[in-house]
């Protein structure tokens, strides 16, 4: 159109012309530099991105719904892709499976809303009034992350806060998982509370660089293995199948037993652990039903010390845990889980 313009004010004069061109090469300039503009600087909310948070095992059944048909409707609904750890992966030192939500914020927004919604919906028929409106729910966020949504002197955290309403809490470095890159961050509030804080920490990982390079880093914790809860005696070990010493590490801050590591994954091993026990209900549970619940999880056999057959020179009862390496170690998480959060209970 301008084109034109210019061609007709050619019979006008000289003047007009250079006028019409100068008019037609601005506008020119203008789509140019705004081409430009979206493909270096994409708009964030366009930017893929990522969030991983934590649901009961319990619960999880209802993110996935019969045959996978929620978790789907969920998919289609939003647009992001959400995945879910198999039901014996946890986050170190809980029973919780991760739920990771990836695509674009927008995208990823909708989603976890949906679900926190399902899952507060789960709570209140399972619970009825005891639910109240403030829950809580629990991010993972990578360590080197974690600097950039706490901000200098806590200011931007402290931001967050205030203009999402919501407790955020962000948990310290956990030293007692070697391999453990991550840190929780609790919110706590109501759903909408909660959603306008994760809306503005996601927003601010999104344009964090060391976020953006953990996205493809597999959301499993195979590597990570449980180091000692300080301050909980425990750790005597007796593998079933002799070791050779140099094999061996000592086993929490103070196990005077070692810990055997044995080549063969499935080969059934021992370990025997020492709990309080004013702690061992918690381990048992009303009934049996936790013990029970740990062994079907974790496919080792657990098995308690009679009263009064405590761990030599303490007051702890012996827990025996039976099976592969590996489901030594996932049925060992479950129990100092349970143990370590009676601990804190206690010391609050």
């Amino acid at each position: 159109m301008v084109c034109c313009s210019a061609f007709y004010l050619f019979n006008v004069g000289d003047y007009m012309l250079t006028v019409g061109a100068i008019v037609a090469f601005v506008l020119h300039l203008l789509l140019l530099i705004n081409l430009i503009s979206c493909l270096i600087l994409p708009d964030t909310a366009e930017k893929p991105t990522y969030i991983r948070f934590l649901v009961s095992n319990s619960l999880a059944g209802a993110v996935i719904g019969k045959g996978g048909s929620t978790i789907t409707e969920f998919q289609s609904q939003s647009g992001a892709r959400i995945q879910l750890s198999r039901n014996h992966e946890f986050f170190p030192g809980t029973t919780d499976r991760i739920i990771m939500i990836s695509g674009t914020i927008d995208e990823t927004l909708k989603a976890v809303e949906l679900i926190l919604d399902k899952l507060l919906s789960e709570l209140h028929n399972e619970d009825g009034d005891d639910v109240g409106q403030k829950t809580k729910v629990r991010l993972i966020v990578p360590n080197s992350s974690c600097g950039s949504i706490i901000g200098k002197g806590g200011a931007i955290i402290k931001s967050f806060i205030e203009d999402s309403q919501a407790g955020i809490k962000i948990s310290p470095v956990d030293h007692n998982y070697y391999g453990l890159n991550d840190r929780l961050v609790t919110l706590s509030g109501s759903l909408d509370e909660q959603m306008r804080a994760i809306e503005l920490i996601l927003s601010k990982l999104t344009d964090d660089t060391h976020y953006a390079q953990t996205m493809n880093i597999p959301f499993s914790y195979a590597g990570v293995y449980f180091t000692g809860f300080h301050g909980i005696p425990y750790g005597h070990v007796h593998p079933s199948v002799p070791a050779a010493a140099h094999g061996g590490m000592n086993y929490g801050p103070n196990a005077p037993g070692r810990k055997y590591q044995n080549n063969k994954e499935d080969r059934t091993n021992s370990l025997t652990i020492g709990v309080a026990d004013e702690h061992i209900g918690l381990v048992v549970g009303r009934g049996g039903r936790n013990i029970m619940e740990i062994s079907q999880v974790s496919g080792a056999r657990v098995k308690v010390s009679d009263r009064g057959d405590f761990m030599s020179g303490t007051s702890d009862r012996k827990v025996t845990i039976s099976g592969s390496q590996r489901a030594i170690r996932s049925a060992e998480t479950m129990i100092m889980q349970k143990v370590s959060y009676a601990s804190e209970r206690a010391m609050d």
